[in-house]
């Protein structure tokens, strides 16, 4: 149980809170690179309770600046980007990409009311097809992580971004829960799944009480569950969590990787990136298809929206006769499951009432991780991680081990956790 301090510090992330100083010392993504174009549409952007805007002038910058104009605070949403800046429909101020006014046509002439005037910027670097910003003070940049999925050709990812209407660290604490799966996603009917390492499969469904480990890594936690199979083996998830807001997770033995970005939008709203990949070989059709039907891992949408289409307001499409049959929760998809029982507890839940259980050995070591690093964070102490970006380019693992081994001494573990060679090196993170 927290106290009621703790678990504020924990969810707060403005610019004058502990977990806001912290957050604003890594690069965060905010948008996909290709949403923006040269001259087109600016976008409305919310990172850590602060409006913005993002849009590419002319020469292909990206800017992401204040909403509102420095004269009379009209939104800037509704400027004209036009040759090298974005111009207010109020009264025609113009701003670059890095907040300088260029324009102030209906001031006094001679007034230099332009030199007067500036809008908050936030410098912009593009990567893995991301765009991503630092809001930290200037001169403490760190690098973005060199994640293993950054140069995959496009064939090889599977993208989805979506609002999810809680706290961000409701989410991660979802993500470090690896005993939730048997019941929050578990399924009652008898539906045949070849591969007993399947979410669905044989092995989460017969061990619903799994044995689980955390590891301190220099980049934040290596959460790790086992589950009793067959011939005198176990069956091992190792997933991490990246501070201070990336999740990896593992699938079936051999399958795809699941990366997501928990960014905090505000205090009761989280931007959701979830990229799942292969580095062996394209995605094909089927696995496509189950990532499109939100039957593994994204969400979906309602169109033309960020919101899913199963959220708060219907009840997560829930379902009693599905409930009594066939999902423990009757709702039909992975993505509407978790958002449904996380978002169930409130915007910001008040972990002061909770009751915990050996099972969250994980989610007790996110918080003692998060809630040190943001009161470090507070006396002056950078995270230690920006130190150990290079760190970030692991990956998560299932795997199949004779009963008795430690997964940290197996060689195959060990090879199964690093990065694919030659895949994620030496990528360029471009300033835009």
């Amino acid at each position: 149980m927290l106290s009621h301090e703790d678990n504020l510090l924990l969810m707060q992330t403005d610019a004058s809170k502990p977990m806001g100083k912290l957050m604003r010392r890594y690069w965060i993504p905010f948008l996909f690179a290709r949403e923006l174009v040269a001259d087109g549409g600016q976008q409305r952007v919310l990172l850590l309770g602060e409006r913005l805007i993002a849009f590419r002038d002319t020469l292909g910058r990206v800017g992401l600046v204040d909403e509102f104009c420095a004269h009379r605070r009209a939104s800037l949403y509704y400027g004209r980007n036009e040759e090298c800046g974005i111009r207010c429909s109020y009264h025609g101020l113009k701003f670059d990409v890095n907040g300088k006014c260029l324009e102030a046509p209906t001031s006094s002439p001679g007034f230099n009311f332009e030199a007067k005037v500036k809008i908050k910027a936030y410098p912009v670097r593009e990567a893995g097809g991301l765009l991503w910003t630092y809001m930290g003070p200037p001169g403490t940049e760190s690098e973005i992580p060199d994640f293993e999925w950054m140069n995959l050709h496009e064939s090889h990812l599977y993208w989805s971004r979506w609002i999810q209407e809680a706290n961000w660290f409701g989410a991660i604490e979802g993500e470090v829960d690896s005993s939730h799966v048997a019941f929050a996603h578990g399924r009652l009917d008898q539906v045949k799944v070849e591969d007993k390492s399947h979410i669905f499969g044989g092995y989460v469904a017969q061990d619903r009480n799994p044995r689980l480990s955390v590891e301190r890594k220099t980049y934040g936690l290596e959460t790790a569950s086992a589950r009793t199979a067959e011939d005198g083996q176990v069956y091992w998830r190792i997933n991490h969590f990246l501070v201070p807001f990336y999740t990896m997770i593992t699938s079936h033995i051999g399958g795809h990787v699941t990366a997501r970005m928990w960014v905090p939008a505000d205090d009761e709203n989280t931007l959701a990136f979830t990229l799942t990949y292969r580095c062996d070989r394209p995605l094909n059709a089927d696995e496509i298809r189950q990532f499109e039907t939100g039957e593994v891992g994204h969400p979906i949408l309602t169109p033309g929206s960020l919101r899913p289409r199963a959220n708060r307001d219907n009840d997560y499409l829930m379902d009693r006769e599905v409930q009594k049959k066939i999902h423990f929760t009757g709702i039909a998809t992975v993505r509407a499951q978790d958002a449904a029982l996380t978002e169930s507890a409130g915007a910001m839940p008040d972990r002061t009432k909770e009751t915990l259980a050996a099972s969250d050995v994980g989610i007790v070591a996110a918080r003692r991780l998060m809630l040190h690093l943001a009161k470090d964070m507070e006396s002056g102490q950078p995270p230690a991680a920006l130190d150990h970006i290079a760190d970030y380019a692991t990956r998560p693992i299932s795997v199949l081990l004779p009963a008795g081994t430690d997964y940290r001494q197996s060689p195959e573990v060990a090879r199964g956790l690093k990065p694919v060679p030659g895949v994620a090196h030496n990528n360029p993170k471009e300033t835009v």
